[in-house]
């Protein structure tokens, strides 16, 4: 009987051991030892293992032959992880043991705290001019009532945090479609050439405004790739934007195109579009973290100017529905340089 619990042990594929009613663990897979280290086999459980919820467990299941789950935290060197533990009871010749399978749900403990970021992150984002809307139209309502200069300022204000607020609600909206579509490949036949004029053509105001220059370099031959234009232009809007909001007065934004050729990165024919600015630069530390939803480098200042925090966590997305890649380089006091490799088929 022995015996065969012992192959059963070793045949499982998530990392299992078999812990007699002595207290000593009498088999482990390989996956066990690489969880656990090796040499455990023969040892005391309290010794492998030192975690109180589980050692409880452990020792609930040697005595009624209930069996019970819990979990079991550890780190890979990388980052920590949580595996879910089950823990039953197996009859032996002699006696009574019990098997111990670890399960490991660090992707889905990751997701759910993701969830909860972000909604945490929304309500602070929501929550701000909310209240700023708020305070302003009790204030309207009171010490404002017969102030016409007031009135206007205030409104003014009430204005702009409403506008903020529908930029986000846009953003989270155009976030949740592009990851609804991230695993359907696009069929359309898109001109990526004619998408960057156009895209700079309608923010050409908005760079006049802020004194920065925007500049196209394309090549000669017009080609068309695989893509969805409506979301390529939302990508080109996105970083073309950033260049212009945060690159300064004086600043220029540049848009290059390569033409088709083998990209390294994507190990097939594609093409590289390139948004470079000449502004302050960020530092390496950011890197990163750019594409993470809600991050920024200068909260005050991104909100000043408009951002939500979600741009480039929605280009992120959209190069990745695309089969591409989103590469960011960037040295403080010489700009930064956003590298989308594309696919053409």
């Amino acid at each position: 009987m022995l015996a065969n619990a012992l192959d059963m042990v070793a045949a499982l594929p998530l990392p299992a051991l078999l812990i007699r009613d002595d207290e000593r663990i009498v088999a482990a897979n390989d996956p066990a030892r690489a969880l656990l280290g090796q040499g455990i086999e023969g040892r005391h459980f309290i010794t492998a293992l030192r975690q109180p919820g589980l050692l409880d467990a452990i020792e609930g299941c040697l005595k009624d032959g209930a069996p019970r789950r819990t979990e079991y935290l550890t780190n890979d060197g990388q980052q920590d992880t949580t595996y879910r533990v089950m823990l039953g009871a197996v009859a032996l010749d002699r006696g009574r043991a019990v098997l111990v399978s670890f399960e490991d749900v660090t992707p889905l403990e990751q997701v759910g705290q993701m969830r909860r970021d972000f909604v945490a992150n929304v309500s602070h984002e929501l929550r701000t001019p909310l209240t700023a809307v708020m305070g302003f139209i009790e204030t309207l309502r009171g010490p404002a009532r017969n102030d016409p200069v007031g009135q206007e300022r205030f409104l003014s204000i009430m204005q702009s945090e409403a506008a903020r607020m529908n930029r986000l609600i846009g953003d989270l909206l155009s976030l949740s479609r592009v990851e609804s579509e991230e695993r359907v490949r696009p069929t359309d036949r898109v001109d990526p050439a004619e998408l960057v004029r156009s895209t700079l053509r309608g923010l050409q105001g908005l760079a006049e405004t802020a004194g920065v220059t925007l500049v196209a370099d394309l090549p000669e031959t017009p080609f068309t790739i695989t893509g969805d234009a409506d979301q390529l232009r939302q990508v080109l809007t996105n970083l073309v934007e950033n260049g212009i909001k945060y690159g300064g007065k004086g600043a220029s934004v540049t848009v290059t195109l390569s033409p088709p050729g083998i990209q390294p990165r994507l190990r097939t024919e594609g093409v590289t579009l390139t948004v470079a600015d000449t502004g302050p630069g960020i530092a390496a530390y950011h890197l990163p973290r750019l594409t993470e939803r809600f991050y920024r480098v200068d909260s005050h200042r991104s909100r000043e100017q408009g951002g939500t925090g979600l741009g480039l966590a929605i280009v992120k997305h959209i190069v990745g529905r695309h089969r591409g890649r989103l590469r960011i380089d960037s040295v403080p006091g010489q700009g930064t340089t956003f590298t989308v490799s594309l696919p053409v088929g």
